[in-house]
């Protein structure tokens, strides 16, 4: 997800790592837990209406994540694959996946979750007239393009490969062999959705229904979204709190100002100028733990000026003048390690150094790709970035690095807020390059691989086509077993270091902290807390 987005996270192992907040305790204020007080966590003004299919950035994914439950999601201390709404999913090749529900699970209206719920809502989020972001997670699932023609109208309104039984059993039929296939249908975008919702889509999207642990109260836009635990959950994580408030900010040093002073609880990330002392300022309460995320650069691709095969030497030769080294160094206070491949660093199937040479600081063989290339068109880089997520400093640094080591100008391209920023991204309203970070949606190199980089992916922002890169992400896809399909990824992934269309710059880690009046915070390879799990104590 990009992230913050989507958002966008790091892993040790992509089936087991546990990641404790303060890397040796989780305790806050004292006093004993109440189970009917919420606490308030810093959140960023949700792109679109927060309608599960919708979302692929992490102002409006985190809160859905938590108003909705699926089949699987995964348990945040070890990032494995855990039953929720589903009892069970059988497959004997991959292909033909036969559904079975768990009994007793309602919508926050009172309404049952049934089979009709999960097939439903996804071939309303499929069908193209309903303009849904990530509509592109449904293309495996036979009869797609019925629904979802690459032009024209849909010739069906629901997919021929999902196949309802009764309320507790329905079969999804896919185009193609997918060996992770359960491991996507732990994304938001395969959620349930309630008979109402289709009512009034729009209506639904500002006030959401769903059948999660937290239940919608209100949306102030720009101010906050609230929840209140859902008396009636059957999930496998129980709330041991009242609700989450999500508190919108437009710089991350006010978020950080408002947890140090009690008004937030629990942070996001430490903004960059914290990072040198936010471990003393917190204590046992400051956060340094794995996340399973990366931050590019991302280059507007649909433009003629960035088009033909010679601007892939000019965007190599790019990444070449970006000093990461010093960077993660000095500006981000070694809170960051230097990325040199495309997929986050711990995540099954993360090889070191598919990027080669080509993430590796040389002045002088950036001058000489560059000028191969034919130059940055205009001699001018212009990077789009969120002003509201602390990334100010890094991206000025960045640009220092591009004027010093090439000669051509570089500016910082801010947006007032992550919605803002992602709207004019995905809008196609910039010129050049933009911020382009990606947090896991779930925990294997195909994640970073084919949801961001296969022609048509929902969070393609760049315009990326490759031939190569397809073909080779379809034949691992139809592998036999996981193993076989991250290493066909890895493959697709080194076609990347060919056409550049995204710098890797770094891996995150996750920096953050939490107020005096919660407890038993931690965070998940996600880079978000485990919600249920925190207790509030004042």
């Amino acid at each position: 997800m990009p992230a913050a987005a989507r958002v966008r996270w790091v892993l040790a192992s992509a089936t087991s790592v546990t990641l404790l907040a303060g890397g040796c305790g989780s305790t806050g204020g004292g006093g004993s837990a109440d189970a009917t007080k919420s606490f308030s966590y810093q959140g960023s003004e949700p792109q679109n209406p927060l309608q599960p299919a919708n979302s692929n950035e992490t102002g409006g994914g985190r809160i859905i994540r938590n108003l909705f439950r699926g089949l699987v999601d995964y348990d945040p201390r070890n990032a494995s694959l855990r039953m929720q709404v589903a009892d069970k999913i059988d497959s004997s090749d991959a292909q033909t996946f036969t559904v079975t529900l768990k009994d007793g699970w309602t919508f926050h209206d009172g309404t049952p979750v049934t089979s009709n719920s999960f097939v439903n809502a996804w071939n309303w989020a499929a069908n193209t007239a309903n303009n849904q972001t990530n509509s592109s997670w449904f293309s495996d699932i036979e009869g797609y393009k019925d629904v979802h023609p690459e032009s024209g109208t849909p010739t069906a309104t629901t997919m021929s490969g999902l196949t309802i039984t009764d309320d507790t059993h329905f079969t999804i039929k896919l185009n193609h062999k997918v060996s992770y296939f359960e491991y996507k249908l732990g994304y938001i975008v395969f959620s349930p959705l309630p008979d109402s919702f289709f009512a009034d889509p729009a209506a639904a999207g500002q006030k959401p229904v769903g059948n999660g642990p937290y239940q919608f109260v209100s949306w102030d836009h720009n101010v906050q979204v609230v929840t209140r635990t859902y008396p009636g959950y059957k999930g496998v994580d129980k709330p041991k709190n009242g609700g989450v408030v999500f508190k919108m900010y437009t710089t991350a040093e006010a978020a950080y100002a408002d947890l140090q002073s009690g008004n937030l609880d629990v942070l996001d990330q430490v903004p960059p100028s914290a990072l040198a002392s936010y471990k003393s300022d917190l204590g046992s309460r400051a956060v340094d733990a794995p996340q399973g995320a990366i931050q590019n650069i991302g280059f507007t691709l649909y433009q003629p000026e960035w088009q033909g095969a010679n601007t892939a030497k000019v965007r190599q030769g790019l990444s070449m003048a970006i000093d990461r080294d010093t960077i993660t160094k000095t500006v981000l206070q070694g809170s960051r390690a230097p990325a040199s491949a495309w997929t986050a660093e711990g995540v099954q199937g993360y090889k070191a150094g598919t990027c080669g040479d080509l993430c590796t600081f040389d002045p002088a063989r950036a001058k000489q790709l560059i000028r191969e290339g034919g130059g940055v068109p205009g001699n001018s880089l212009k990077i789009t970035y969120n002003a509201d997520g602390g990334h100010k400093e890094w991206v000025d640094a960045v640009c220092n690095s591009i004027r010093q080591n090439t000669g051509a100008e570089c500016v910082g391209d801010p947006k007032s807020d992550l919605k803002t920023a992602r709207t004019a991204i995905t809008g196609h309203q910039i010129n050049g390059a933009f911020r382009s970070s990606w947090f896991q949606d779930y925990p294997l190199n195909v994640n970073f691989l084919a949801d961001v980089y296969r022609t048509g992916a929902a969070s393609n922002d760049f315009g990326y086509s490759s031939p190569q890169f397809d073909q080779l992400a379809a034949q691992a896809d139809q592998a036999d077993g996981i193993p076989a399909t991250v290493t066909g990824y890895q493959q697709a992934e080194a076609v990347l270091a060919q056409e550049m269309p995204a710098i890797p710059l770094w891996y995150f880690r996750k920096n953050s902290g939490y107020s005096t009046h919660v407890n038993s915070v931690t965070f998940d390879s996600f880079g978000s807390p485990a919600w249920t799990q925190i207790e509030v104590t004042s």
